[in-house]
């Protein structure tokens, strides 16, 4: 199924949490904020506009953006230069299978692109995003101390971070935000769940899941060993220890609202306004994550063993792209019981019940 309808500009800082430093935050927080929240408009306004082509004409978003140009490879990872926009991908700076260079952003984006597309490959059998091994590009510095990193629909694009909001480095440090990213892209040649609301939530739930999924997997974790923090130590340590808690969500830091079940659930227009989040996509994710959480803990060994592979399924087989929660939750509660059995199924259905989805 083509994800062309599920396009959107899909970035690791939540604009709730941009929009509510812009007004809350210290004077030079409220900067680097507007600063952040001027630029990802500009990237927005720009999806919109190809998407909107792309769906018009059935392209994927990298036939529509002719700066992107790879080397045919499996990855790649290129300079902007602090250039932004007009010069993505950037300057060349380190191919498939060469060694690291000395620019450790250029370093951590290789080893964080490759350690996604390996986990992909060899837990679930996908050759890259697309399943047909599509290239993984990469650019990093970004624009002038941007405060985000984001998939653009055709690659990976890393700020340096401001030090004001994000830790100078810490974008392309932690290999959960990469891994979070890329997943928007396996999401848009699947699922093509549309970026708003209960949709758009269960797309940025998706790819916390995956995110967190890579790093249990890369640090060899139990399902109850992991801390189910997503981007845990890149934020300054001011506004908290992470984006989000997939455990207990609304904990991560100090402008965190996601709701931990359906009777919180965060009612929001999908408007221009940040602090809306495009009708609530990276608050009300809280409820899908935690239901993924609670039924990894409760089937127990490693995350991607059993409930990581019934997620992938649902994502890639049995979503539409208005799918809303309870359509989810059902068909993760069916492919549990078909990929494992009773026990799994339960848990699944108990994860679900105990966020209030499903009765």
């Amino acid at each position: 199924m083509s994800g062309i309808q599920g396009r959107a500009h899909c970035s690791i800082a939540p604009p709730d949490l941009l929009g509510w430093l812009a007004v809350k935050g210290n004077p030079q927080q409220r900067e680097a904020a507007v600063r952040a929240l001027a630029t990802s408009a500009a990237i927005r306004s720009q999806r919109a506009v190809m998407g909107h082509l792309g769906r018009r004409l059935n392209l994927h978003a990298g036939a529509l953006m002719g700066s992107v140009a790879g080397t045919g490879e499996r990855l790649s990872v290129y300079d902007n230069q602090k250039q932004g926009r007009p010069f993505l991908p950037g300057v060349l700076v380190r191919d498939w299978q060469k060694p690291p260079v000395q620019d450790e952003a250029v370093n951590q984006a290789y080893d964080g692109s490759n350690d996604t597309y390996e986990f992909y490959r060899d837990i679930y059998g996908r050759n890259s995003l697309d399943n047909a091994g599509m290239e993984l590009l990469s650019s990093v510095h970004y624009g002038v101390a941007f405060d985000n990193a984001f998939w653009d629909g055709a690659q990976m694009v890393y700020g340096d971070g401001s030090g004001r909001i994000f830790q100078v480095g810490g974008l392309t440090r932690s290999v959960d935000v990469i891994a979070h990213e890329l997943t928007h892209g396996v999401t848009e040649f699947t699922a093509g769940l549309v970026y708003s609301k209960q949709s758009g939530a269960l797309n940025e739930s998706f790819s916390d899941v995956f995110g967190s999924l890579v790093k249990q997997y890369s640090l060899n974790q139990t399902a109850a060993e992991a801390n189910w923090l997503v981007g845990e130590g890149i934020l300054v340590p001011g506004i908290g220890k992470a984006l989000r808690s997939m455990l207990h969500p609304g904990t991560a830091n100090s402008g965190d609202r996601q709701p931990a079940d359906m009777e919180h659930f965060v009612e929001l227009p999908d408007d221009n306004d940040p602090r809306n989040d495009n009708g609530g996509v990276h608050i009300n994710s809280g409820i899908p994550n935690r239901a993924f959480a609670l039924a990894a803990i409760a089937m127990g060994g490693h995350a991607w063993e059993k409930a990581g592979r019934i997620w992938y399924q649902v994502l890639t087989t049995r979503l539409r792209p208005n799918t809303q929660f309870n359509a989810a939750a059902q068909a993760t509660v069916d492919v549990a019981g078909s990929l494992f059995g009773s026990t799994e199924q339960d848990a699944v259905h108990q994860a679900w019940q105990e966020v209030g989805v499903l009765p």
